[in-house]
């Protein structure tokens, strides 16, 4: 695991991959932008709505206007995962080929595939994150929660993105996926800084590519 966490921090600040990312999270940036220009009174009124058994009304407006906001990251989140979902191929080939030449690169991820696999994820991180939205104002155990919640929409578009491109075989991916969950928290920690954030995505592939071909040790 050390070794994993190490060779991907030293691949991440590799010129390519902080091209790439800045790239990415520009596009992300105007699409979520506009998203949440015109859809920001519409998601305070839901969210609002949804808060309204809280009490205090005080904390039902500020609560309802700090939620918004988190869902307006939360959406840029998802948009930079979608995008580096479909565009990182040939960065992480390049990758791996410098990592591991002796490896070869057997398939390629389904771009339809992918993009299910990403939309599923984010329905899935959505509707876990309006469900345990009251639990993430506790102190301390939201921190960890959202993190979880992070990883969710991480982890399976990452492991058949990186796993499409060298493994054929569906046992062997499925031996891949054990401590994925783990290695999807540690990316995920990118989100809780603004701007780092569009690491996040690209940094889970790049873990998950030394998990997958990499000697266990």
């Amino acid at each position: 695991m050390k070794q994993i966490i190490t060779k991907s921090l030293q691949d991440i600040l590799s010129k390519d991959v902080i091209l790439f990312v800045l790239k990415m999270g520009l596009i992300s940036l105007a699409i979520t932008s506009i998203l949440t220009w015109n859809l920001w009174e519409t998601f305070n009124n839901i969210i609002a709505s949804y808060l309204s058994w809280i009490p205090w009304e005080w904390l039902q407006t500020s609560g309802a206007s700090v939620a918004t906001f988190s869902f307006a990251y939360m959406l840029f989140i998802i948009i930079v995962s979608l995008l580096t979902s479909l565009y990182s191929e040939k960065l992480l080939i390049a990758l791996a080929k410098k990592r591991y030449p002796d490896i070869p690169v057997v398939g390629t991820a389904d771009i339809t595939t992918s993009i299910l696999l990403t939309l599923k994820a984010s329905i899935v991180f959505l509707l876990l994150f309006v469900i345990t939205l009251p639990l993430l104002f506790i102190p301390m155990f939201g921190q960890v929660l959202i993190l979880y919640l992070w990883s969710v929409l991480l982890k399976e578009p990452t492991i058949y993105d990186v796993g499409a491109l060298f493994i054929n075989e569906k046992k062997t991916l499925r031996g891949k996926k054990k401590k994925t969950r783990v290695l999807a928290m540690i990316a995920a920690l990118f989100n809780y800084i603004p701007l780092v954030n569009i690491f996040a995505p690209v940094f889970a592939q790049i873990l998950f590519l030394h998990h997958i071909l990499g000697e266990e040790k």
